[in-house]
């Protein structure tokens, strides 16, 4: 079975610049639960590492995280998925922590976890911060055009061999295409 790492917001769901704080604000992105339970079908376990500084900003608790994520992972199940992990950074970006993208502590926790090797596993964001953790990693970074997904293709320090997607389903049509 393969492993695909996915960024929450922006990816899965439809990002905030005020932050999503309660599940009534967690909305999926057209398709990507479908996608989610597409890459299951296909083989692929499903683990999400995402950047959560609302907590650190005083904006929501790890318990309010708990039910966004409950929500989330009832969604996904509902359409016939399953997320594997989440694992998440709670710190602020002046925090100095090892686990907020683009620094690779979340990555080296999931690779600890399922005792697996990184090397070349697709890790999917719409931040340039997540595409460099999943290269610095050692995984394939995919960047999609949903979330911050355009912003992030016009910046200059977006590497030129990064593979690009309109979105989380077309990233897996696409990988699934190959398998087959």
């Amino acid at each position: 079975m393969s492993l695909i790492i996915l960024d929450r917001d922006g990816v899965i769901n439809h990002d905030s610049e005020q932050f999503i704080k309660a599940p009534s604000e967690w909305e999926p992105i057209e398709g990507s639960l479908e996608a989610i339970a597409k890459l299951n079908h296909g083989g692929y376990r499903v683990v999400v590492i995402t950047n959560q500084s609302g907590i650190a900003r005083g904006l929501f608790d790890a318990d309010t995280l708990g039910r966004i994520h409950s929500k989330m992972r009832r969604m996904v199940s509902q359409v016939g998925g399953k997320l594997e992990a989440i694992i998440y950074c709670p710190h602020g970006p002046g925090d100095g922590c090892n686990c907020r993208k683009p620094e690779i502590g979340a990555f080296n926790e999931l690779s600890n976890r399922l005792r697996i090797d990184l090397s070349g596993v697709p890790a999917v964001g719409d931040s340039l911060r997540d595409l460099q953790a999943a290269q610095d990693a050692g995984a394939r970074p995919i960047l999609v055009r949903t979330g911050k997904g355009d912003k992030t293709l016009a910046d200059p320090a977006l590497p030129a061999d990064i593979a690009v997607y309109d979105d989380l389903a077309a990233v897996a049509d696409a990988l699934l295409e190959i398998r087959f």
